[in-house]
């Protein structure tokens, strides 16, 4: 089942004489404010320790690990997925899985923390938040997260800029750095306002995702919510986008997917009355669309949790 991760394009494995170790042995490409790290494990192994000095974004590549992360309960860590991690902390890895024919691949991209600061800063002072509070930050207590398509897209770019041999390397690395910390920054706040977490009265999208999720059956326009959150469409739009990283009605679209997902769970409901329930008009439409987002048809959820 997709579950809405966008997956990243993993690099070839290293040549089976290279290895120099069968876990996490490490490749590592050095740029000026940031560095990648590709690790691969070829055996089944548990508790292997892993701290980097600087703010690092993890992604799975191949795979299967168990993070054990702060004093949180363990995690199962997969493809399509992202843990950030502040710098000096430790995490603990379990491979249950790992072996020759089914190793695990992961990266972890350690950025220069003036690199951070700098692009904070010029995002805060250029690009301010709406409300005197809010500000471009990392959420380091939102750290693991699904890859959306723009992520994992800038994470792509990353890769290939930091394996690249290219003199400009260093220079697109920096401006890809700069998207990365944004796309993270959306992605939290996206992650945060799905799980409930996302609760500032003075910026208009809080009353703006209140407002949709009590209207999901509505024929809600861009034109509704601007009003909503008294401005003008241009102003609203890209306001929404900035924070969120999609647009509006993608927001509505994500959500009446949210809630068909939740009608599924119920093995006696009709296909056409989550449909209705849901906020989509035609069958057909709402099928392809949920195909589209979750990689299975309806009738296909449906039917996990009824064998579940």
């Amino acid at each position: 089942m997709n579950s809405n991760r966008a997956f990243i394009h993993p690099p070839s494995l290293s040549n089976e004489k290279s290895l120099k170790t069968l876990v996490e042995n490490r490749t590592v490409y050095s740029l000026n404010h940031c560095e990648l790290n590709i690790f691969e494990t070829y055996e089944p192994t548990q508790s292997v320790p892993l701290k980097f000095n600087d703010f690092v974004v993890t992604s799975m590549l191949r795979g299967k690990k168990v993070m054990h992360l702060f004093d949180d309960p363990s995690f199962v860590y997969l493809p399509g997925e992202t843990v950030v991690i502040p710098s000096n902390v430790e995490m603990k890895i379990d491979f249950p899985e790992a072996s020759k024919n089914n190793p695990t691949q992961c990266l972890a991209l350690a950025i220069d923390h003036a690199k951070i600061t700098n692009t904070l800063h010029y995002l805060n002072e250029r690009y301010p938040k709406e409300g005197n509070s809010n500000f471009w930050q990392l959420n380091y207590q939102n750290y693991f997260f699904y890859n959306n398509v723009e992520l994992a897209s800038t994470i792509n770019k990353l890769i290939k800029e930091c394996m690249s041999t290219s003199i400009t390397k260093d220079v697109l690395a920096d401006l890809t750095l700069q998207e990365l910390l944004i796309r993270i920054i959306q992605t939290q706040t996206a992650k945060a306002i799905n799980d409930g977490e996302y609760s500032d009265p003075k910026n208009p999208i809080t009353q703006v995702v209140e407002f949709i999720r009590s209207n999901l059956k509505e024929n809600i326009s861009l034109k509704n919510l601007s009003e909503k959150a008294c401005m003008s469409t241009t102003s609203f739009y890209r306001l929404f986008k900035r924070e969120l990283g999609m647009s509006p009605i993608e927001f509505v679209i994500s959500e009446k997917i949210r809630c068909a997902k939740q009608l599924l769970k119920n093995p006696t409901i009709q296909i056409n009355e989550v449909c209705y329930l849901s906020g989509f008009e035609d069958s057909n439409y709402f099928i392809r669309l949920f195909k589209k987002h979750e990689g299975i048809t309806p009738k296909q959820y449906q039917a996990l949790y009824i064998i579940n």
